[in-house]
């Protein structure tokens, strides 16, 4: 009975007509400053939700659903009887071998340090290269013309053209095994580009593929390699099969699967993330001082109706829960506005991509991509800062009134 007394109360003091129009101004105000940071908030989440999903397809494209590699030291070189092994495993679908080095590239006198990695056969097949490929075929060897496929930001920084057929990237390695001054300090070995991908910044600008053999050649070791690369079945059980992984080796090996892979570079995205909702939540804590003003104002406005509300028995709790509830009423219609504006705005930047991103993305417009949990959280939010922002003219309402009474 009481909740719905001053409920009623609180909503007729909102709605209601009120004694001079400053208060109306200030009520709206705040409600449309409330409006806008939730809208805000929620279309930050959406954007950022949109551009993990987005980076998450590309990374699927070039990440294998489990990797792995030696717990220690760079390579290791797995037997024909493991790989048969893994291979007839039920879910397993395919497997590749490959092999990473950092490595000094040289193009028409330009140099750079990138990552080469050597890749077999199979990896078009357990990976889907293909769809982040700008130009070119992934094909790493013509005959015994040995090929590469370069990531665009290290092959712009080149000013690689890899439709022209005669001219080699060099490729320098450092020699292990030199052991006098006379000894060549580098190996070096010959490619020619036939094309580039695009993922993200940091693996376009570090990232050349060439074959296996390619890179087993330059250093000298017919067997190595640094990781095998395992595309998994559909339905398969990824958690069991890795832990099938790990046993099977007598060496200590690590299995990742994609998110453990890239889990850094997530991490790093969702404290970005975070650290926006912050700002804004700031923003939007600023913006409810309006809301203060519109409750203190009402509160002067509604002294006597206080003093009336007292005398006929209401309590100094009951007059502060009912400009609680009217903090709490402003911050949901606020909230409700927000949303529609987030919603509508979701909308058309799904449909027609109202806001473009610059030439050379992967993408011509923002990513968006809107999830019920964010609308809880945005709603906490929004409900969080209105209590605190009602708590204290809530607080000095029922001072006043009593102080009336007392008159």
């Amino acid at each position: 009975m009481r909740f719905s007394y001053t409920l009623m109360i609180a909503w007729r003091y909102i709605l209601g007509k009120k004694s001079f129009q400053a208060i109306n101004i200030i009520t709206g105000i705040s409600m449309f400053g409330i409006s806008i940071g939730a809208a805000a908030l929620l279309l930050i989440l959406s954007v950022f939700n949109g551009f993990e999903d987005l980076l998450k397809g590309l990374y699927n494209s070039i990440y294998t659903d489990l990797k792995v590699y030696p717990a220690e030291g760079k390579y290791f070189e797995p037997d024909d009887a493991t790989l048969a092994t893994i291979k007839a495993w039920p879910g397993i679908e395919g497997l590749s071998l490959t092999l990473e080095e950092t490595a000094l590239i040289e193009y028409k006198g330009s140099q750079d340090i990138c990552t080469v990695k050597g890749v077999d056969d199979a990896f078009r097949t357990v990976t889907d290269i293909d769809s982040v490929l700008l130009d070119g075929d992934f094909v790493l060897q013509n005959g015994e013309a040995e090929l590469a496929i370069m990531g665009a930001g290290i092959a712009s920084r080149l000013n690689v053209n890899h439709r022209n057929p005669y001219e080699a990237l060099s490729i320098y390695l450092p020699n292990r095994k030199q052991r006098g001054p006379l000894d060549k300090p580098f190996t070096v070995k010959y490619t020619y580009p036939t094309g580039r991908f695009s993922i993200k910044q940091d693996y376009d600008y570090q990232y050349v593929f060439v074959s296996l053999e390619f890179i087993r050649d330059l250093l000298d070791s017919p067997n190595a390699v640094s990781g095998i690369e395992i595309r998994l079945s559909p339905g398969a059980d990824a958690q069991e099969i890795k832990k099938k992984l790990e046993r099977l080796f007598d060496a200590p090996m690590i299995v990742k699967n994609k998110d453990e892979q890239n889990a850094a570079f997530f991490k790093l995205m969702n404290i970005e993330k975070w650290i926006s909702f912050a700002v804004v939540s700031l923003t939007l804590i600023i913006v409810s001082f309006n809301l203060v003003s519109a409750l203190w104002m009402i509160v002067l406005d509604k002294r006597k109706d206080i003093s009336i509300l007292q005398s006929i028995g209401s309590s100094p709790s009951d007059v502060r829960k009912i400009f609680m509830r009217s903090g709490w009423m402003i911050s949901f219609l606020g909230l409700v506005i927000g949303i529609a504006l987030a919603v509508g705005f979701y909308v058309l930047q799904k449909q027609f991509g109202i806001v473009p991103i610059p030439e050379g993305f992967v993408v011509d417009s923002y990513p968006i991509e809107l999830r019920w949990i964010d609308l809880l959280i945005v709603g906490a939010t929004v409900f969080v800062i209105g209590s605190l922002a009602s708590l204290l003219p809530a607080r000095k309402a029922s001072k006043i009134a009593a102080y009336i009474r007392k008159e």
